[in-house]
Parts: structure tokens; sequence; C-alpha cells
């Protein structure tokens, strides 16, 4: 067995004594924290212990600082001084979380040292480290604690009441440090009715010989009823949403019904985004929720009191039921399971109920759970896509087209042996189609936009249809054409539309009058007919013999002499 040099274990044993934290002496020595936590652990506790500078594991605790050959006396026998903590120093039959002279300052160990050595959970500051800019505010920071202020109004009061020149991470520090100084309020317990409420939790299970033959603990899924008390448990490989999910169905049809809550921790497989006011679960969570009419309610990260029953449930299995215990395969281990809550955990009288598991879930809360629905929650795979440059998504190697307003958009993807759908991020369908084979393309019409559609994929129906549009002559022109010739006509159409882009819809009306006059079905007689045809009559115009905007030609004819005169003619001999 590995370890440490005995110069590592003093190291760790005298600055654990100085009451550094696990984090700070690996940081210092450069281990893990595990290791330092390992040989932590035995550093001597007791007054009594032998000096450690002669050995780890032996001597005085560190921070002790009397005469290894001093005896201590018994209260009992009238001394005056009770025995102290080794670690704190204070009485023993003081309570750890006592407030009392919360400023008392105990002597340094050392002579000369002038800094004050108290305990990190009777809120005195350490003997190493600058000191905290909060320490001439410490009564007011207490204070404030008793009164349930949080560290951010704690700071911005010091900020603007003494002008306190430190951050908000100083304060939270010294917070912290003083958490063992304050007053520890009671939990409040909640119980609920029978049926309300499930709790569910995983563990580890017994080791499990795997396929390879290899030796693996699974993962031990429990659920319990929070009323009766009644449990359910299964072991599983992996944590996914499917293993999740049909663990939960499972304890569904063992309980003979479904609870109406049920709470769990933020598990990838079912919290996809962790939020205590408003989490995010995954859409297959969602749509088991409905499928069995229950709801879920994922508890505060970090915080496993919330859902307390089940983690003493978890605990309770992994000690009883569990441990030490080898089995060949899940199966069997599964069985065992089974064996055990019925014989061992539901005929137990329960700590806290003081009344049988089974008794009271038969007789009470059985017959006030949800019916199960008649059938299981369908079994499909679900997955997240992003919609590629030609608008298909791909699913186990096929491709499947989606609408084209989806473009580089993620999607919801579930998949059976049969049938493939496709959601958008609010869960509304989409697409639907048949399973394809690796390699192959499903296209459905309706997902090609209509920019990227040809003339030829919309039809000879379409074609017709407009045709039909262009005027009388041009529609019965082209149903006889596509009659009379057949598969050939698709080009045809689409010919006779170029024209009616290119020519006037009176002339393209008149070629096809006078073809189908001549019984012409090829496009080219139309486009001679088009180019051959004479421009329309001129319109002729009429003179009228009056109007009232023309004056009559009498009302010139005195200017007639003015216009017509000679160049030299005298004008005042001009007649008027």
């Amino acid at each position: 067995m590995n370890e440490l040099k005995v110069n590592y274990q003093e190291s760790i044993a005298l600055l654990h004594g100085k009451k550094w934290s696990i984090r700070k002496i690996s940081r210092e020595l450069g281990l893990d924290r595990a290791t330092v936590r390992k040989y932590v652990a035995k550093v001597p506790k007791s007054p009594t212990d032998s000096n450690p500078q002669t050995g780890f594991g032996q001597g005085l605790p560190l921070n002790s600082t009397a005469d290894p050959t001093a005896q201590t006396v018994s209260p009992e026998t009238g001394d005056s001084k009770s025995p102290t903590h080794p670690q704190t120093g204070s009485a023993p039959g003081l309570h750890s979380n006592s407030t009392a002279d919360l400023t008392a300052q105990t002597v340094s160990p050392e002579p000369g040292d002038s800094k004050s050595l108290t305990h990190p959970q009777t809120g005195s500051q350490p003997d190493c480290g600058p000191e905290s800019l909060c320490e001439p505010w410490r009564q007011q920071i207490i204070q404030a604690l008793k009164d349930q202020l949080s560290v951010q109004r704690i700071y911005q009061d010091l900020v603007l009441e003494h002008q306190f020149k430190g951050s908000y991470y100083s304060v939270r520090r010294f917070v912290l440090r003083l958490g063992g100084a304050l007053p520890e309020l009671p939990f409040r317990r909640m119980e609920c009715e029978p049926g309300e409420q499930a709790q569910v939790d995983f563990g580890q299970g017994a080791w499990v010989i795997n396929e390879n033959g290899k030796l693996k603990r699974p993962h031990l899924f429990r659920i319990i009823l929070s009323y009766s008390r009644k449990a359910y448990s299964e072991v599983v490989w992996r944590q996914t949403t499917e293993d999740f999910i049909r663990c939960l169905e499972n304890s569904f049809r063992y309980f003979g019904g479904v609870p109406k809550t049920l709470v769990i921790d933020n598990l990838r497989a079912a919290v996809t985004k962790a939020d205590w006011f408003d989490p995010e679960l995954t859409p297959k969570i969602v749509s088991f929720c409905e499928h069995y009419g229950t709801v879920i309610v994922p508890t505060k990260p970090r915080m496993p009191r919330h859902k307390g029953k089940v983690e003493s449930g978890v605990n309770y299995a992994q000690e009883n039921g569990v441990k030490a215990r080898r089995f060949e395969g899940l199966a069997s281990h599964n069985l065992s399971l089974l064996e055990w809550e019925r014989t061992v955990a539901d005929t137990r009288i329960h700590g806290t109920t003081k009344q049988q598991v089974a008794r009271v879930f038969n007789e009470i809360e059985k017959p006030r759970l949800l019916p199960l629905p008649m059938s299981l929650f369908p079994l499909f795979k679900e997955t997240k896509r992003s919609v590629h440059l030609d608008g298909y998504i791909e699913v186990d190697k096929a491709y499947y087209s989606v609408p084209p307003e989806y473009l580089r958009c993620n999607v919801w993807v579930r998949s059976d042996t049969r049938l493939v759908r496709v959601f958008n991020l609010r869960m509304e369908q989409i697409a639907l189609h048949a399973r394809h084979e690796p390699g192959k393309f499903a296209t459905q019409q309706a997902h090609i936009h209509s920019h990227k559609r040809s003339i030829i994929e919309r039809g000879a129906d379409w074609m017709l249809d407009r045709a039909r549009s262009l005027g009388k002559y041009s529609g019965t022109w082209a149903e006889q054409m596509f009659a009379q010739r057949g598969p050939q006509s698709i080009r045809v159409l689409q010919g006779l539309l170029s024209l009616a882009q290119k020519h006037p819809v009176a002339a393209l009306e008149r070629a096809c009058q006078l073809a189908i006059e001549h019984g012409a079905w090829r496009l080219r007689d139309l486009r001679e007919l088009l180019e051959r045809a004479a421009p329309p009559p001129q319109q002729q115009f009429t003179f009228l013999e009056s109007h009232p905007l023309i004056r009559d030609l009498e009302a010139y004819d005195n200017l007639i002499p003015v216009c017509f005169a000679p160049k030299n003619a005298d004008p005042k001999n001009i007649t008027q």
C-alpha cells in the first residue's frame, strides 16, 4: 500500500491544526484532495494523544500548548476548570452552534505572536493569512445574520452606513467563516396526503457481471411514495431518458396507480436546464407526464433535503438489500430487489410513521393513486437535429425533408420502427415520414420551395389550368393537344406558357383559334401563326361637321386680307 513520506504527513497534520482547509492544504502541498482528506482523518482529536511532531498520528493536537506531562483533572474532583474541546477550546457542554461570547479571543499558542487564534466554528479569525476587512464590524454582521439578512444586504448596509471599502466576496467569505456561530434553525417537515407525491433518486447497486464477464456496479433506481413509504427498486446500466422513463413506468405498474406529483433531482435524463422557479424538462419527459397524468417537479439544485425521504430510502436499500451481494446479471439483481421489497421493506415498521409499510399502502394510499392509462407510453427515440442547407435532416443515416422555413433551424425528431415525426421547438408537428433505409431520401412536395420547383414538377394539371386562364382558345388547344400527343405534350405545354410571356394574349388566342380550325397540334405551327399574323386593322376616325370648341371658317374672313397683304403695302390702305 502506498504511503506518503513522513514529511508530507507531518505537514498535513501541522496545517490542519492551523485550521487550513483541505483544498488549501492540497493546493499548498501539490497533493490530491482525496489524499489530503485521507491523512487529515488520521489526525488525533483527543488531548491524550501523543505529540504529532514525533510521528504522524501521535502526540498532542497541533493547537495544544499544554505540557505533555500534565494530567487532566476531572470536573467531579472539584477542579475549577472544566475540560475543553481539543479543537475549539470550548466546554463539552457548550453547544457547537452557541453564539455566546463571540468576541472572546484565545491566547496565541506561540510566544510573541500578536495575532489571536480562535476556532472558525465559533466565528473567530484563523491564525493564518491577513485579517478580514469585515473584522471591525463582526458584531453588526452577526446581528444581521440573526435577523436573516442576505449577504448582499449586509454588504450594502456596510457600504452605506460604515463606508466599507472591501468587496462583496470579502463579506461573503467572512459570513461563511461565521457559519458555525449562527443559531441553527430547525428544518420544517413536509408531509403530504395519500397518493399526492412520490420521490425519485438513483444510487449504486450491487456488483454485477456484465456481458463482457467483468464486474460492474449498475445504477439503482428507487421511487418512494411519500405517505406510506412504499417503494420500488430497479437497477439499470445507464441513466438515459429512455431508461428513466421505463423505470418510472415499471414502478407505476408495480404500485397499480400513478402518484400526482414526482419529485426528482436535476438529472440530465429529465431536466435540460435546471431552474428552481421554471425548470426546463426534456420533451419526451413532458409527453410521458401527459400520458400518465402526473407532474414532475425538480428540486432546487444541490438541495438533497428537498427529497429527504428517497435520500434515506436509497441508503436503506443500499445498506440492507444490496450491500455485500453479487449477481450474475441485471435480471437476477432485479428479482432479488423485488423479493427484498416484498419480504423486508414492505413488512417493516417504519421508523417515522410507526406503521407497517405494506398495510398503510394497501389500505390507504393505493386507492388514492391515479388510474393507469390503457396503454404503455410509446417506445420511440428522440433527438435534436439541425436542418441542412438542402432542407433535409439526418436520422439513423437516412434523410427526411422539412418545410423550407425551418432551414438551418433546430428541430426535435421522434422516430420508431415505422414513422419519423418532426417537431419544432414548440413541439408542434411539422412533418411526418415513413421510416426509410440508410442512404435514402424521403421528400414531400409541399416541402420544396416554390422558387426551387420546376414547371415540369408541378404536373400537367397545373399547366393545363394555366393555359385555360389565358383564354378560351388557348385552353381548348392545350387540352386537345394533350389528349392527342400524350406524355410528349408536357414540354409542349411548357412552350405554350412561355409564348404567353413573349406575345400579347390576344395574338396567342387568334393563333390558337386558327390552329384548332386547321388541326395543327405542333408548337411550331403556333409560332408561325404568331409571326405571320397581320397587325390589327387601324381604327378609322370620321370628321365632325361641327364642334363646340372649333370656330366656323367665317370667323376668320376678316383676318385673310391682313395675313396675305403685299410686303410693301401701306397698312392704312388695307381694307379692314
